[in-house]
């Protein structure tokens, strides 16, 4: 089942969502239950994310990047420091 959603996922048909709700719901397998209370719960979002063609992974690495390079300075820098090495990173 988890494939199957991998699958759906990766060729984004959104066709194939509430079939695939449906076995989850019948199988007894707890966490895929949860996991999919969860879809239920944003299901808007999850179909949104099925059809449409946007993506939001470049601005989530650059966040990724930014965090990393915060981490790095902790205890250590300051904010002049961390600024100068955002703007050479970026």
């Amino acid at each position: 089942m988890v494939q199957q959603f991998t699958q759906m996922v990766r060729t984004r048909t959104e066709e194939h969502l509430d079939g695939w709700l449906a076995k989850v719901a019948d199988s007894q397998i707890p966490k895929l239950q949860s996991f999919t209370l969860g879809i239920e719960r944003d299901k808007p979002a999850v179909v949104a994310g099925l059809t449409l063609p946007h993506s939001n992974g470049i601005v989530e690495g650059k966040v990724n990047k930014l965090k990393l390079l915060k981490r790095m300075g902790y205890g250590r820098a300051g904010f002049p420091l961390l600024r100068q090495r955002v703007l050479y990173a970026l």
